[in-house]
């Protein structure tokens, strides 16, 4: 199996797929959307194969799309977010999707939502346990208190939380304390920043999977965007015609 889509219990209102693959050993030269950089800071197979696996995933899903992965490349935001961008001299400002990756029990996963929206994505192997000193470093008050008397819903809570630090893009920015997730079926509401946010969490094949998803998203300005600016300021400022523009006057 090369990689496999993942079909949320509740669909999103709006156009988004999700995809998990195995994490392999792959070659750095064969993944289009790899950060070469990136890549070089990592200190453990481990990790450089979990972020090969992720952006290789990627380039699948945005071929899934309907994009040319060869045409993007993934930039980072002050905080750190992950977000597709077009390569310098591709010369397109067509709206891109936001994107969201994880990595747990040797899986990749890749969620995309369409432009305007942002995503987040996350889990973990829904055996795997929390330890209970570590509860109140995700939660506090009620929450809290909840977690303690119900220890083995710790992975449920805390893969929750991580999609929605990624759908704010702002990953540990975003104080896992201060996110507080009624926990229920089906799709839940939160509030955060003047954010709305919905969330979902199932369990997929010994999987724990949490999927979160906003309205409003982070993007990159590039230095095309700001000519891109210019010339329709300096176009609509001027009277456009066949050839350019033209005055009459007596000779």
């Amino acid at each position: 199996m090369a990689f496999e889509e993942i079909f949320p219990p509740h669909q999103l209102p709006v156009r988004s797929l999700c995809f998990r693959c195995p994490v392999e050993a792959r070659e750095l030269e064969q993944v289009t959307l790899a950060s070469v950089d990136e890549v070089a800071t990592f200190a453990v197979d481990k990790r450089r194969d979990e972020h090969l696996s992720g952006r290789w995933l990627l380039a699948q899903a945005l071929d899934r799309w309907g994009l040319d992965p060869t045409q993007l490349e993934v930039r980072r935001t002050e905080l750190r977010a992950p977000v597709l961008a077009y390569l310098s001299g591709i010369w397109v400002n067509t709206p891109l999707p936001s994107m969201s990756i994880g990595h747990a029990g040797g899986w990749a996963y890749v969620a995309l939502i369409e432009p305007g929206w942002s995503i987040g994505i996350d889990a973990e192997p829904a055996e795997r346990g929390i330890a209970s000193n570590a509860f109140d470093m995700m939660a506090k008050g009620d929450e809290l208190l909840w977690l303690q008397k119900n220890p083995e819903q710790a992975i449920q809570l805390w893969t929750a939380k991580e999609s929605v630090q990624k759908a704010m893009q702002m990953g540990m920015h975003l104080n896992p304390r201060k996110i507080e997730i009624p926990i229920g079926l089906g799709v839940v509401n939160i509030s955060i920043e003047n954010s709305k946010i919905q969330l979902q969490s199932w369990a997929f094949l010994g999987s724990r999977i949490a999927l979160a998803w906003r309205q409003g998203s982070v993007g990159l300005r590039t230095s095309e965007d700001d000519l891109l600016d210019v010339t329709k300021k300096a176009m609509s400022e001027q009277e456009w015609g066949v050839g350019c523009k033209t005055s009459r006057g007596n000779v």
